[in-house]
């Protein structure tokens, strides 16, 4: 052999070593095994120059081998005995490596064993011939675990001797990264092992508890609790046995440890879980609800970083109990109660017009609005209604949570003219005045430096009395991922693929209060890339993001959504968002923008999305320029979610399943593929606790997402009705803000009798 063939023979063998060395390393590293084999799938065939590989797992319950990884598309899946009578099978009893030159070649299996044949049913389905076959068993300290084979070399030639090794080595990093796999499963489902150990719930009860959970979005001890009656302690000492640190339960003794308390946002800690409980000795005790999240251990510890830690486990619902006393008590505020009782305490005297006046000395007042204003955002309203009577009646407090209003405190009526002129003082208005509404805006910061801006309206009643409500806007508001709006996948994909394009219009529609700034703010967050310049005009600017520039309006001089738009029309925009399309001028304005190449994104104060289109036209928008325009129209309405903690299941009869039919339309009920039966369930309101009794808590969009198709657009410049717009929308896949509704009744997410209060078609 020359000189220069054994260099390129050594040079290839160390090649060959380097290529073997980095894919076993990256498969024992791996995490995700199936993940990492799928993207190294080319280099493994290209070490062993083979054209397919199999990796299979064992399946102990039916003594199978399944396929875990394969190349090919032909099946799904392949499943064989572990039995000489496969291949594969034969590798798993034999624990040996298979090397086979032509698996129809039936002398040659039998000398290998004599029960040996070659199943060519898998050729004869997918039309691809096997002739060399390498295997080898994947075990891990004396267990088999699986089976690794490879089908044709594409040089023709036969698996190797160095094949072999190769294919050895690989096994044994499998047959490791296999049993990490395993162990790390059974990990995952053992934080409740001692309530199964113990026999305080079966194995049926905590499967039924997790699959619940799954479904309404809920951790599986809070369902454990609810729904079979475990005990905290019991969960307690199961959490505390697997995280192998103490539990913490709530207690609203608890002193607040007001110096952990700096600089941390509520929002975040809810968002995050997490509490600091106390200080001793140099060390900060934290409740979190995983205190193996080195993510978030890591970045609290660096956040104490002058003191230790020491991690204690906590149920969620006692983390935001904790998060809710050590905010609500923070900086030494009394609860709403303990304020009107000192108001009780003084003089009864009524104010009289010229007493308005209260200066920040009068400490009782002061403490009042304020805890009005820090239990609102506690309860996440987003409006509060101050209502004043004349006479001798006290003042009516409430906050509007999830949409509806709820009465809150009554305030004791000689001090009606006090609370008013309070909150005006702090909205920079005119307290004199009463006889004219007034607008303005208080920005206040709540407990824990989180700060929120509240838009206020001063509206004068019968009686010589006022009124005032105050909006909640959030100034650290976050754009919300377009995957946690609540859309279908239908409405989400066809969504994203209207807002990608270059030019046009795109129009949210519904009343106020139904979340079209937050879908416009997704909107914009999933298209929000360094290369677009994107505008914004609002009025507010309740969300901010990053890398849109955003303006506010000003009407006393003169800026308004018009003027706006006109402006960003010089500024070299791509995209363009308008708050709202309060007028003709507005409108036209948006319109000419999205025909020059722009992406222009409104809202609109309508009904349905079929509705704005006619509304546009109505206002005298030039139908072949909208229509040539028009990308899509996303119409939403915000519904109540049923409470988690007291929703009550119930079965729903024939004919009430006839009923939920018909409402949603025989024709298109068939494409959910529902058919009755009695396993169908529903939920219905009941009330507790923790929903203030209402039987619901929290809030979710329903959507109908109108796409600018042709035949649409043939339609929008023939100025067709509503209906022949709505018919052919749905056609074309749209379904209606009460059929979405429905959809979410069906799974469970809320009732149909709200649904009917919310939707009309």
């Amino acid at each position: 052999m020359s000189v220069g063939r054994q260099v390129e023979d050594l040079k290839r063998e160390v090649e060959y070593g380097l290529a073997l060395r980095e894919i076993t390393n990256r498969i024992h590293s791996a995490r995700d095994l199936n993940e990492i084999l799928i993207n190294m799938k080319d280099d493994i065939l290209r070490l062993f120059d083979a054209e397919r590989i199999t990796i299979y797992a064992v399946d102990g319950i039916h003594k199978e081998l399944y396929s875990r990884f394969k190349v090919g598309n032909e099946t799904s899946e392949i499943r064989v005995p572990i039995s000489s009578d496969s291949i594969a099978g034969h590798t798993s009893c034999a624990r040996k490596i298979i090397n086979i030159q032509d698996a129809y070649n039936d002398e040659q299996l039998k000398k290998i064993n004599t029960n040996l044949k070659f199943d060519k049913t898998w050729d004869i389905k997918s039309g691809y011939k096997t002739i060399q076959i390498l295997a080898s068993p994947i075990i891990f300290d004396r267990y088999l675990l699986g089976v690794i084979q490879l089908i044709n070399k594409k040089s023709g030639d036969h698996f190797t001797l160095e094949d072999k090794n190769s294919i050895t080595e690989m096994a044994k990093i499998l047959g490791i990264a296999f049993y990490n796999q395993i162990k790390m499963s059974k990990r995952q489902v053992s934080k409740l092992d001692y309530l199964l150990d113990h026999n305080i719930i079966t194995t049926k009860e905590l499967d039924r508890a997790v699959k619940e959970a799954r479904s309404q979005g809920e951790d599986v001890e809070s369902v454990l609790m609810r729904r079979y009656k475990v005990s905290k302690e019991d969960i307690g000492k199961s959490l505390s046995d697997f995280y192998d640190c103490r539990y913490v339960g709530f207690n609203e003794k608890n002193p607040v440890p007001d110096d952990l308390l700096a600089d941390l946002r509520v929002s975040y800690l809810r968002k995050n879980l997490w509490i600091p409980l106390e200080s001793k000795n140099d060390k900060v005790i934290i409740g979190i609800d995983d205190p193996a999240d080195l993510q978030r251990t890591d970045f609290i510890k660096s956040r104490f970083r002058d003191k230790s830690c020491e991690f204690v486990v906590a149920l969620k619902e006692d983390i935001l109990n904790y998060i809710n006393l050590f905010f609500t008590k923070e900086g030494g505020g009394k609860s709403i109660s303990d304020i009107l009782s000192k108001l009780d305490d003084e003089e009864d005297v009524v104010f009289a017009t010229e007493m308005q006046e209260v200066s920040e000395n009068d400490s009782i007042i002061v403490q009042l609005v304020n805890r009005i204003i820090s239990d609102a955002c506690d309860r996440d309203a987003s409006d509060i209604h101050i209502e004043t009577y004349p006479g001798r009646r006290n003042t009516d407090v409430r906050l509007r949570i999830d949409g509806v209003c709820i009465p809150y405190e009554s305030i004791p009526y000689g001090h009606k003219m006090a609370v008013i002129s309070r909150i005006k003082i702090m909205s920079q208005l005119d307290i004199a005045e009463r006889r004219l509404p007034q607008d303005g805006k208080i920005k206040f910061k709540l407990p824990g430096n989180r700060d929120i801006e509240l838009r206020v309206a001063t509206i004068p009643t019968a009686g010589g009395t006022e009124d005032i409500v105050m909006r909640v806007l959030a100034t650290d508001s976050e754009q919300i991922p377009m995957g946690k709006l609540g859309m279908t996948d239908r409405n989400v994909e066809k969504f994203k693929e209207i807002i990608q394009n270059p030019y046009g219009i795109i129009l949210v529609a519904g009343p106020t209060g139904s979340g079209k700034t937050t879908t416009l703010h997704s909107a914009l967050g999933f298209i929000n890339t360094p290369e677009r310049k994107i505008w914004t005009v609002e009025d507010p600017i309740e969300i901010t993001q990053y890398g849109l520039r955003q303006v506010q309006v000003k009407p006393k001089i003169g800026l308004d959504f018009a003027a706006a738009v006109r402006a960003f029309l010089r500024a070299d925009p791509d995209v363009i968002m308008i708050g709202e399309m309060r007028d003709t001028e507005t409108a036209s304005a948006a319109i000419k923008a999205s025909l020059t190449g722009h992406l222009v994104f409104s809202t609109l104060h309508t009904n349905s999305a079929p509705e704005t289109v006619t509304r546009l036209l109505d206002m005298g928008m030039d139908p072949f320029n909208f229509s040539d325009a028009l990308l899509g129209v996303l119409a939403q309405r915000l519904i109540r979610v049923l409470c988690k903690e007291c929703k009550e299941p119930y079965e729903l009869s024939l004919e009430g399943f006839d009923t939920l039919v018909c409402e949603y339309g025989e024709e298109y009920f068939k494409d959910l593929s529902i058919t009755y039966n009695s396993d169908i369930v529903l939920y219905r309101p009941v009330g507790c606790e923790a929903c203030n009794n209402t039987g619901y808590k929290g809030r979710t969009g329903i959507f109908e997402l109108l796409t600018g198709s042709d035949d649409i657009k043939a339609l929008i410049q023939n100025k067709a009705r509503v209906e022949e717009i709505r018919n052919q929308a749905m056609k074309e896949g749209m379904r209606t803000l009460r059929q979405d509704g429905i959809e979410r009744v069906i799974k469970g997410y809320t009732d149909i009798k709200h649904i009917r209060t919310v939707c009309m078609k």
